[in-house]
């Protein structure tokens, strides 16, 4: 087939599948096997495809039409003006959490140590040692396959004496976590575990689920790291969180109850609530 006769394809083949933006994947996943652009369906569109090209692309569109997300197909997510690898074991990077990302940033200064609670595939940690200079990261989960990822990460996204810097641990939260951070960060599991069920089938039935399950009202991790965390944070140490939607004044009470000060929640650019952050201080 010509390059646009495959393209029309994989459009159709989605189409018939409900795939929500069957065309841009149609297109995205022809370019990720044929190493082309967006350009090449103008120019090039009546160009013959090899045929072992042809081959993986309809076999990447059966998938897609069985709702496999398409970041899993490729193996890789743009983040943060990076690009980061994924597979099955670790949730999707999402624009949303770059809002966490920026509002660390803002507080994040050379030579800080941080620590990235629930950090799946890495891109939260790796960003922040990305774009600042000698911190110290250390990226915790439960998951060793995703630790796996992340892993792969490292030299994928810092350079080499940025890449001394990261590190990662098995742990289940704090269970094994020593020393004292300026910044704890953390995007855990959220959705309440009825509303995991109605989720798009990308998400609940190909990403993880430990990732995504908040357990009864979504609240449950947000109050252990809360509990715990101001144990690993120097006095005036901040703790930073992705949140839902509608979990700002919860996750904001639980951070006051726990006696951290200036809690402010932060709005993404849909103008909904996304980040809780607060300041540590040390009761006496």
């Amino acid at each position: 087939m010509t390059y646009r006769e495959c393209y029309e394809q994989g459009c159709r083949t989605l189409q018939a599948a409900g795939i929500e933006e069957a065309a841009l994947d149609a297109r995205l996943l022809l370019e990720a096997v044929c190493g082309t652009d967006r350009n090449d369906l103008l120019v090039h569109g009546e160009q013959q495809v090899a045929p072992e090209a042809e081959e993986k692309y309809l076999n990447w569109i059966r998938q897609r039409a069985e709702h496999i997300p398409l970041q899993q197909l490729t193996g890789e997510q743009g983040f943060m003006g990076l690009t980061f690898n994924v597979n099955e074991h670790v949730l999707i990077p999402r624009q949303d959490t770059e809002i966490l990302v920026e509002e660390v940033l803002k507080e994040l200064h050379d030579g800080m140590r941080v620590l990235d609670m629930c950090t799946g595939s890495g891109c939260i940690l790796l960003s922040l040692l990305h774009y600042s200079n000698d911190c110290e990261g250390l990226g915790v989960d439960l998951s060793a396959e995703a630790l796996e990822v992340a892993g792969r990460n490292v030299l994928k996204v810092l350079t080499p004496e940025k890449a001394e810097h990261a590190h990662f641990l098995q742990s289940d939260l704090f269970e094994k976590v020593e020393g004292k951070f300026e910044i704890i960060v953390s995007n855990p599991p959220y959705i309440a575990s009825a509303e995991v069920e109605k989720l798009m089938p990308e998400v609940r039935d190909h990403e993880p689920r430990m990732a995504l399950d908040g357990t009864e009202d979504g609240l449950y991790f947000y109050r252990r790291i809360i509990e715990e965390a101001g144990k690993h944070l120097v006095s005036s140490g901040m703790l930073f969180f992705e949140i839902g939607y509608d979990q700002g004044q919860a996750v904001s009470e639980l951070m006051r109850t726990e006696g951290y000060c200036e809690v402010q929640v932060v709005q993404d650019y849909a103008g909904l609530d996304r980040v809780v952050l607060g300041t540590y201080v040390e009761r006496n």
